[in-house]
């Protein structure tokens, strides 16, 4: 651990552990972070406390956090979210952890649901929750990307391969038992809480999407951001994953329906540039990609109950290049995960390990 870090608990912490501990990890964006510990301080739940661990912030953290009465750390930075959750999680006492982005407002019972969806089931490890039907940005490609994620939290329900680091939650020990997040490989935002999932279920452990757990989105998108984040940040590094699990993912956005929309998409754009010899060509990418709007026929009806007529006509043109790119994301993931140096941990947990020994859960004795 770094030994410039520095501890100021604002309040005397309680003598008993909390039910919850929420940690949320900061690197500037101040003002997102009042409105987020804003809505913390309004839960409607009280077995909780929340850490606010600062990144290296160049920006005044530490009052903003002392507004609200909650814990602040701050260590020398930035090193990535990864890494300040888990400095964070090891000053925390609760039971579950509760990671919510700087950027994330839950609504007064987004705590009190995580708690009942742990208890409902003692066999669920770990929660993961759902972005709101209301993003903050007005913006198309802002209300377009948040109101993208709400749908296929809402239409994916259930058991998961995978973690949300946004708004979840899971066991304290589970978490420590595992090493946490992959601090190391992941020292920007990118996809450090997927691959906790996917090694936490992998070993038999269980996941749960809750689409009552919801929370809103603060962030901006732009068409730039939305392009970096989907194929740099998150795109590539899961093609990376799944190719070092061994197992491609079936859940949320990587279903096989959603497969086989990133092939037709390709085979439609392959076609395209031969309309100008070839005319056929072109009524057969028409086709193809009216096929796939008919394999996504409930997300655009959501968008028109949603948002309208107009906005869904701009929505199709960037979902077909979601599906393009997600493509690309395929090749270019594959030929790096081939070609790249491996890491210090190529492999990371492989998917027939054994659970950690000084943790226990139903999940392996069904």
């Amino acid at each position: 651990m770094c030994d410039t870090e520095k501890v100021k608990a604002v309040s005397e912490p309680p003598v008993q552990s909390p039910m919850l501990s929420v940690v949320v990890p900061v690197y500037n964006s101040a003002e997102y972070l009042k409105k987020c510990l804003a809505a913390l301080a309004g839960s409607n739940y009280s077995d909780f406390d929340v850490l606010v661990v600062d990144d290296g912030s160049t920006e005044p953290v530490e009052a903003i956090v002392a507004q609200y009465g909650f814990n602040y750390m701050r260590i020398e930075g930035p090193g990535g979210p990864a890494r300040a959750r888990n400095r964070g999680v090891a000053r925390v006492k609760g039971k579950y952890l509760v990671f919510i982005d700087a950027d994330v407002c839950v609504h007064r019972d987004t705590l009190r649901r995580f708690e009942e969806v742990f208890k409902a089931d003692s066999g669920i490890d770990a929660v993961v929750g759902s972005y709101d039907e209301t993003p903050a940005e007005p913006g198309f490609f802002s209300q377009y990307k948040n109101l993208f994620h709400h749908y296929v939290h809402q239409t994916s329900g259930g058991y998961v391969n995978t973690f949300w680091s946004g708004c979840g939650g899971m066991r304290r020990d589970l978490f420590l038992a595992f090493g946490g997040f992959d601090e190391e490989r992941y020292r920007r935002p990118a996809i450090e809480d997927i691959e906790l999932g996917t090694w936490v279920t992998a070993a038999g452990f269980q996941i749960v999407l809750a689409p009552q757990v919801k929370a809103t989105h603060l962030k901006r998108w732009t068409l730039w951001s939305i392009l970096k984040t989907d194929i740099v940040d998150r795109g590539v590094p899961w093609i990376k994953l799944m190719l070092r699990a061994g197992a491609a993912a079936n859940t949320l956005n990587a279903k096989s329906s959603q497969r086989v929309c990133v092939a037709l998409t390709w085979l439609a754009s392959a076609l395209l540039p031969l309309a100008w010899w070839w005319p056929a060509a072109g009524i057969l990418a028409f086709l193809l990609l009216s096929v796939v709007s008919a394999l996504n026929f409930d997300f655009y009806r959501y968008f028109v109950a949603h948002s309208g007529v107009w906005f869904t006509l701009r929505v199709l043109p960037m979902h077909w290049l979601y599906f393009w790119y997600c493509g690309l994301c395929v090749i270019w993931g594959t030929l790096a995960h081939h070609l790249e140096s491996p890491p210090p941990n190529p492999k990371g947990p492989t998917l027939d390990q054994a659970p950690p020994e000084n943790v226990s859960s139903k999940a392996h004795a069904k």
